[in-house]
């Protein structure tokens, strides 16, 4: 009986440890060392639906910016080994409409278990991790799409500059939102929250693995009270798919820079 004690208290104390190092956050990744630049603004379009319209109103008023890049840095959640919710550190980078690129490094007691490298570069989609590699995969592709178009929600004056997105009315809260892919478009059901007119969440079909036959419902949604600076839009924001019932992942972005120069950092990989 005492080997077998022996073994439960180490098993026990294993757990323990374990539960002990996913408390610990992992220190946050640098910001961009160029700071955000001037962005020039453009009236804001006429004859969006009324949710829409009342959203650019609180968040930007009368006239939207014109983002060219964005490169974002936080802390996050991820539940990618086992559903175990893994801390994490990532670097988020963009050109809006265009291109973008995640690097995150899920942690314990603060330190690297997990690097990923993912994004989505000239209309091919990569992921790179231990859990697998790939590229250009045409569902993830699809999937890699969506990411860009449903992270746009933290600049999302994307939405009524770019002009292949558009708009279209469903009823006081929600509005559909219909963004390119490809030589076609994918659909965006948006409510808004009916008391800040803030957009509450963002629906769409999408593939979640290569080799899929069928799209599931996707799910994002802004989070907590924090929000970016000199702005209303939350910094927080989950990602669930519905079959799951609860998010996959949730991150926080902590810095941002906007209209940076991310010519060669978009294409490269980790920090």
């Amino acid at each position: 009986m005492k080997p077998l004690i022996i073994l439960l208290a180490v098993l026990i104390g294993l757990f323990v440890l374990i539960v002990v190092g996913l408390k610990i956050k992992p220190a946050a990744f640098p910001p961009y060392p160029q700071q955000s630049q001037a962005m020039e603004t453009v009236p804001l379009p006429a004859d969006l639906p009324a949710p829409v319209e009342r959203f650019y109103h609180t968040v930007y008023g009368e006239r939207v910016p014109v983002v060219k890049s964005v490169v974002a840095t936080g802390r996050a959640i991820v539940r990618a080994i086992a559903n175990v919710a893994l801390p994490a550190r990532f670097v988020f980078v963009y050109t809006p409409g265009k291109n973008y690129r995640h690097y995150f490094e899920a942690t314990i007691f603060g330190l690297p278990i997990m690097k990923v490298n993912e994004g989505y570069l000239d209309g091919k989609s990569f992921f790179e991790s231990p859990m697998g590699t790939y590229h250009d995969d045409p569902n993830n592709n699809q999937a890699a799409d969506l990411g860009l178009w449903a992270e746009s929600g933290w600049f999302p004056a994307i939405y009524v500059t770019d002009p292949r997105v558009r708009w279209e009315p469903v009823d006081d809260h929600t509005a559909l939102l219909r963004v390119p892919f490809e030589d076609k478009s994918e659909t965006f059901t948006v409510r808004f929250d009916p008391e800040t007119g803030l957009i509450d969440v963002m629906e769409a079909m999408r593939y979640r693995n290569p080799g899929d036959k069928a799209k599931i419902l996707w799910i994002t949604q802004g989070k907590g009270d924090q929000t970016l600076p000199g702005s209303p839009i939350q910094a927080s924001g989950s990602a669930t798919w519905l079959d799951q019932g609860t998010p996959w992942a949730e991150f926080t972005i902590e810095e941002i820079r906007y209209n940076v120069d991310v010519s060669d950092y978009i294409y490269s990989r980790g920090q």
